[in-house]
């Protein structure tokens, strides 16, 4: 068939019910890849009053419907005939009591995909019925306890962030699944009723937080945990100031002053050359050497047998070694400005970046080049600066890089838009109940470290069969590798193989010639010498669908598209890490490992879905792409956008915040903290709670509300606030919520276990009992979620999966001999 171009999602059809920020996303999100959405306000308009909306409904129909009328239920149902998709995100039950029931609507159509996203899950009976906005999803979550060594050693507990976490996570859940599941129904003829509930979101996004290792080797602890474990045991306070807390911080992991007086980051660790790249480049190289810094040329072995204490390329350095290198380097960078280091980072093939704002990042060159910042000519704020594409297929980005204003229309216009769509054949509805949406796509992993890992191992749930390819030699420590791998590399097996020796590149090509799907995390200028530029896999396997992650990357090539870098990188360039520490002389890594890693392994599985789905309908075999600065933009969407007259930056930021303003904040209560939002429009209701009457007429409402709470324990107030419909919640912690929602592996994917569900695998390959987080977040009626078995040691499945691609026993060992192929980096699982 002729390649068109066409967006993936040209033809579907979408209505959104959705307010706020995680139902309109998925729907914008849709709406950028092709689909035609119908936007729904109530009467008065969206339930949220914030510029964003001119973000979250770009692209978009915007109608007026009032449900609780017959006429508005009517019109909805109308409107709901022609679709596809229904996205809403109320509480559970909200839409059925309103005359919209998914279930009723899908037995007289079946093909219909409906999309749920509630606050908390529907089956979780404490707080199904909590008023849920963002903080209180967080606070409930763990998300604002313990944060991160950094705010502990601070003693700052609870500690609050700004990003809509939540928000964020779920919308990259959510429109994933939306999109696995149209492909499916190409397939199948048959849609879903998907429950993505935002409270197992944002655990999910935590999953690399939440794990529990027993007996956790030293040699992994870093500088700042073994200072944590030390204050404990002694009882001494956690009151590190932010300038003594970076001299706990890796030098190859943190942040420096350049000669114009900007800031540096630089995430040089665990990679066996980039930190030696590093020193190279800033003349410490010889210097260190000089001085006795070892090298250990496998740093797979037990630390016991190393011939040093220390190596470059291994995640944490001592503390004798992270004093001496970063001493130096602080001198060394001051001697070019923040510009003239990130050229010779980039150029020089190790990553690092200039912090910058927000605001500085919308602007910034690269950013608009690539196509990561887009012109948006909205009906209200003129030219607005808006985020650009999630994810998208390289032979159509270019139309995704001017979304058209939010457009309002009238109930028979928006008939009429739906009407003007071309209607998509599906097969008669058919499918087991328990066939799942990647039944019988294989997918082959080339990636490393967490976003693209993760990614595959996300597919793997929904039935695909994963093959993880990984170097003969590691490129990575063990840190990197095998802590990391634990999560990202479940329900794959594992094969080594060097795709630089001949015989390596064969073994390559005969997978590669199998499989469906090949996900590669790097830059363009890494594939061609890898043999995965396009050319050369169409040779091997024209209709494969190729998956690229990398850092910088935009649907246009930008100045810094072929710059190295990783999560930490996109946190300081786009702005979180200055808002996180309060300001450009104190910027603070956000708290959660993977924060943005995560949210672009899921944008990965979307671009897959995207694409399969449209070869699927027309034949066309396209490359999927996605990048952690695209996700570094989605999770600061209710602020990252600008236009003329913009009201100054000005949300919360820093360590001394406790929320969003004087009503929605923590709050000590007798015992404990609250996180209450409310405002003073909800007065009337306050009054009516036990033990606040007389705030309506309160001079001062949220002293009145501060004083109140300290009358009584936390847990009364959460009881007595969320009866009378007012969002509150006592922060709870991970190590809280993995203890009460953890039970023995069964098997089982964990989604009829509430908001939070682990499992303990005592016989986990790794030879420790491992705690960790189940595949639960995304909860279809029909298809089956696949729990995921535990990642298995690296190597391990190499015999086994060449024996399925024809090789004799003789022939494996024959290519280890030659090193073209691996069975294993280390006698011991997680090395000691």
């Amino acid at each position: 068939m002729g390649k068109s171009n066409q967006l993936p999602f040209s033809g579907v059809k979408v209505i959104d019910f959705g307010q706020y920020i995680a139902g309109p996303a998925v729907a914008m999100i849709l709406a950028d890849l092709g689909a035609t959405v119908i936007h729904i306000d109530p009467p008065a308009g969206p339930l949220w009053d914030s510029p964003a909306n001119a973000v979250l409904n770009r692209g978009k129909h915007c109608l007026q419907i009032d449900l609780k009328t017959d006429k508005g239920l009517e019109e909805a149902k109308d409107l709901i005939r022609r679709a596809d998709v229904v996205i809403e995100n109320f509480r559970p039950g909200v839409m059925a009591r309103l005359g919209l029931d998914f279930a009723k609507l899908r037995e007289a159509r079946p093909e219909l995909i409906t999309l749920s996203m509630p606050g908390f899950a529907s089956n979780d009976q404490l707080r199904r019925e909590w008023r849920a906005f963002e903080p209180i999803i967080a606070a409930a979550s763990g998300v604002f306890t313990d944060m991160g060594q950094n705010r502990v050693l601070m003693g700052i507990n609870p500690s609050f962030s700004p990003l809509p976490l939540a928000s964020a996570y779920g919308t990259m859940l959510a429109v994933s699944a939306v999109a696995l599941a149209l492909q499916a129904r190409q397939r199948t003829g048959m849609g879903d009723e998907i429950e993505v509930p935002l409270a197992s979101a944002v655990m999910e996004g935590l999953s690399y937080n939440s794990i529990h290792i027993e007996n956790y080797p030293e040699r992994y602890k870093t500088l700042r945990e073994k200072e944590i474990e030390r204050r404990r045991s002694t009882n001494l306070p956690m009151d590190l100031s932010y300038e003594a807390l970076q001299e706990y911080l890796d030098p190859f992991y943190r942040t420096y002053e350049c000669a114009d007086g900007r800031k540096f980051y630089t995430v040089c660790p665990s990679h066996r050359s980039h930190a030696r790249r590093c020193l190279q480049a800033m003349g410490l190289y010889e210097e260190m050497l000089e001085a006795g810094l070892p090298r250990v040329d496998d740093p797979y072995l037990p630390i016991r047998e190393w011939e040093g204490n220390a190596s470059l390329g291994v995640y944490p350095l001592p503390e004798e070694w992270a004093k001496r290198i970063s001493a130096r380097m602080k001198e060394v960078f001051r001697t070019k400005t923040a510009a003239e280091w990130e050229k010779i980072f980039g150029e020089g093939g190790f990553p690092g970046a200039a912090h910058r704002t927000t605001r500085e990042w919308l602007h910034d060159d690269h950013a608009n080049t690539a196509g990561l910042v887009v012109n948006v000519d909205d009906l209200e704020y003129g030219v607005m600066k808006q985020p650009g594409p999630v994810a998208w297929l390289e032979d159509c980005a270019e139309s995704m890089l001017s979304p058209a204003s939010r457009h309002p229309v009238t109930f028979r216009d928006a008939l009429a838009i739906l009407d003007e769509q071309e209607r998509t054949e599906l097969p008669a509805p058919s499918g087991a109940p328990t066939q799942g949406w990647l039944d019988g796509v294989r997918v082959l992993d080339l990636t490393n470290v967490i976003a693209g890992p993760h990614s595959a191992s996300f597919l793997g749930r929904f039935g695909a069969d994963v093959i993880k390819l990984d170097p003969v030699v590691p490129n990575y420590d063990p840190w990197n590798t095998v802590v990391f791998g634990m999560s990202s590399a479940r329900g794959k097996r594992s094969v080594l193989v060097d795709l630089n020796h001949p015989d390596g590149r064969e073994v390559f090509a005969r997978l590669a010639r199998s499989v469906d799907v090949i996900v590669m995390n790097a830059p363009d200028r890494q594939l061609e010498p890898l043999g995965l530029d396009e050319a050369s896999l169409r040779s091997i396997n024209p209709g494969v669908i190729f998956c690229q992650l990398d850092c910088f990357g935009g649907p246009r090539r930008g100045p810094r598209t072929d710059y190295l870098g990783y999560d930490d990188l996109i946190q300081a360039c786009t702005g979180i890490m200055v808002r996180f520490g309060g300001g450009m002389e104190t910027p603070e890594e956000h708290a959660h490992v993977g924060t943005i890693d995560v949210m672009c392994g899921f944008a990965a599985a979307l671009g897959v879905a995207a694409a399969l789905y449209r070869k699927a309908k027309t034949g066309e075999v396209g490359r999927a792409r996605t990048s952690l600065s695209a996700l570094g933009n989605l999770v600061q969407i209710p602020f990252a956008y600008d236009y003329a007259n913009r009201p100054p930056f000005d949300e919360p930021s820093g360590r001394e915040v406790s929320g969003y303003g004087a009503m929605s904040r923590f709050v000590r209560a007798a015992d404990d903290w609250i996180y209450v939002d409310t405002n003073e429009s909800e007065l009337n209701e306050l009054d009516r709670v036990e033990g606040l009457a007389g705030i309506a007429a309160a001079k001062d409402p949220a002293a009145f509300l501060a004083s109140a709470l300290g009358t009584a324990s936390a847990a009364s107030w959460q009881i007595r606030l969320q009866a009378a419909n007012i969002a509150a919640a006592v922060p709870d912690n991970i190590v809280n919520l993995r203890r009460h929602n953890s039970r023995p592996s069964d098997d089982r994917p964990g989604i009829d276990n509430g908001s939070y569900s682990f499992s303990v695998y005592a016989n986990h390959p790794s030879g420790r009992c491992v705690t960790q987080l189940d595949p639960f977040a995304i909860r279809p009626r029909h298809a089956r979620i696949r729990a995921l078995a535990p990642a298995e040691k690296f190597g391990a499945s190499t015999y086994t999966v060449l024996r399925e691609f024809g090789y004799s026993d003789a022939e494996i060992e024959i290519l280890i001999a030659r090193h073209a192929i691996g069975d294993s980096w280390s006698e011991e699982y997680l090395p000691s």
